[in-house]
């Protein structure tokens, strides 16, 4: 009999395993010991395999990804059903063996599967960071408590990674934890208590955008109480207040129902602030709501979700530029450096264009620099992640940020760098051949002009001739003038 403990780590039971396989050893001569910790190694095992000659048979894809997801279940009988899956698939004639939806073992491995991967939902769903303070760089600190039925934390963490990439963090579980610190995912083993005490400013925050969501004519409490088990509410700001909208949400309804239809409040402000309204108000597009402040707006940024970009791109990036910045540049997307690093403009065409703006006598520390598209778009060429178009739907998605920072900015020149800005701002149609240069449209800003993207000159063959466009290039930054200055007519078309 082969004794062996893999603690609750997959890799520690796929090495035992290869080495079990390759040396002919059934499941019946073998004793998977209960895990004693998160770390615990392999024991010393009591026999050694001659496995020369004998490599390790392969196994369907399949089986891998079961395996993994398995391997987070609490059962300490996981191990074994594993192994017996992994002989019998290397047996004859079983490969076929997980489509075989009436065995046992299968039908109790699929079991488990579907028990993590809802677990690991449940994480990414119920998880509440609690702010700790700032480091002495101003970069944030956040923990969270929570207590999951199995080992999922490593599984889970990579979402919370991707999601709150711009803060430092730590989940708390019994079953392990998980820290992030801007640069490196660490984990560490699990504790055994809640170690906050008390309450802190972000529960109020959770709280008050809890009741902001909450429909009452869409109550279904059964419904509710299946996608958030009890179990969960504990750790959740938010469960203090879910028995009093529930129980006020009948006459809540009523009183909707009978309400009359309030007209639309209009304030005398900007055409574009009137459209960030309405999108802030669509179903598809949440935020931000308008007056949003520009630092509020760059935290926001980071859960947004509106388009397919976020999934692969490392970061959204968001403006950067003084609060009361006079004149406000817009480009199309963030590159590979500044998808990296965080901050617009910091790549080839970012330094290009600091060079055209100290010819044109603009201050680049002054002006507000961001892109009409906020996370970056790529295709990859080996080990090189190339810049890709992005298409209407990213535009239209990304509106939303660009027109809450033009709100917050207020700039009285506003300089539009390509296609994908001057579709955002002026919409489809716009052709930067035909109208280049000073462009009417006061509801942006008092001065508004369009040019093309620095990027454009990078790619021009011909030496004489980009320098050539650079000078033009400079002389639609000097457009901007001194923003003091009235406004000249543009070109009739």
């Amino acid at each position: 009999m082969h004794t062996i403990d893999p603690g609750d780590s997959f890799t520690t039971w796929r090495d035992a395993a290869r080495r079990l396989l390759a040396g002919g050893v059934p499941p019946d001569q073998v004793l998977w010991e209960k895990e004693a910790g998160l770390f615990t190694g392999l024991a010393e095992e009591p026999a050694r395999y001659d496995l020369s000659g004998s490599p390790t048979p392969s196994v369907p894809r399949a089986f891998v990804g079961l395996a993994e997801n398995v391997a987070c279940h609490r059962d300490p009988a996981r191990w074994a059903l594993l192994y017996r899956l992994l002989w019998r698939l290397t047996r004859d004639g079983g490969r076929h063996l997980l489509a075989l939806a009436s065995d046992d073992d299968v039908v109790r491995a699929r079991r488990m599967e579907k028990a993590v991967r809802r677990e690991i939902h449940k994480m990414h769903a119920f998880v509440r960071f609690r702010k700790l303070g700032e480091d002495d760089s101003g970069r944030e600190r956040f923990a969270a408590w929570f207590e999951p039925d199995h080992f999922i934390v490593e599984a889970a963490a990579p979402f919370f990674r991707k999601r709150f990439a711009n803060m430092d963090w730590s989940i708390l579980t019994p079953r392990g934890c998980a820290h992030w610190n801007g640069g490196e995912l660490a984990f560490s083993a699990g504790i055994d208590r809640d170690p906050f005490d008390g309450a802190d400013s972000l529960e109020d925050a959770w709280r008050t955008y809890y009741r902001s969501i909450f429909n009452p004519a869409r109550l279904k409490t059964r419904a509710m109480q299946a996608e958030m088990p009890r179990r969960y509410w504990k750790n959740l700001p938010e469960a203090g207040i879910i028995d009093e909208l529930v129980r006020t949400s009948q006459p809540r309804a009523r009183d909707m129902i009978a309400a009359p239809p309030r007209p639309l409040r209009r304030e005398p402000r900007n055409a574009y602030l009137d459209q960030l309204r309405e999108l802030s108000q669509a179903p598809s597009c949440a935020l931000p709501p308008p007056g949003t402040p520009r630092d509020e707006i760059a935290r926001l940024l980071v859960a947004c979700r509106q388009c397919p970009l976020w999934e692969r791109a490392t970061r959204a990036v968001p403006g950067e530029g003084p609060a009361d910045a006079p004149i406000m540049i817009v480009g199309e997307q963030p590159g590979d450096r500044e998808d990296l690093e965080g901050r617009p403009f910091i790549g080839p065409a970012g330094q290009l264009l600091g060079r055209a703006m100290a010819e044109a006598g603009i201050d680049r520390d002054g002006a507000y620099l961001t892109n009409a598209v906020k996370h970056f778009k790529w295709t990859a060429r080996g080990k090189q992640r190339l810049h890709q178009k992005p298409d209407a739907a990213a535009i239209d998605a990304c509106k939303p940020w660009l027109l809450a920072e033009l709100s917050s900015i207020a700039p009285r020149v506003l300089i539009l760098l390509g296609a994908t800005a001057a579709r955002s701002l002026l919409g489809p149609g716009r052709r930067i051949t035909r109208d280049r240069g000073l462009v009417d449209a006061p509801q942006l800003a008092r001065r508004v002009i369009l040019t093309v993207h620095p990027s454009h000159l990078l790619r021009l063959p011909d030496r004489a001739g980009a320098a050539a466009e650079f000078e033009r290039f400079v002389a639609d930054l000097r457009l901007a003038g001194s923003p003091d200055e009235s406004v000249p007519a543009p070109p009739a078309d």
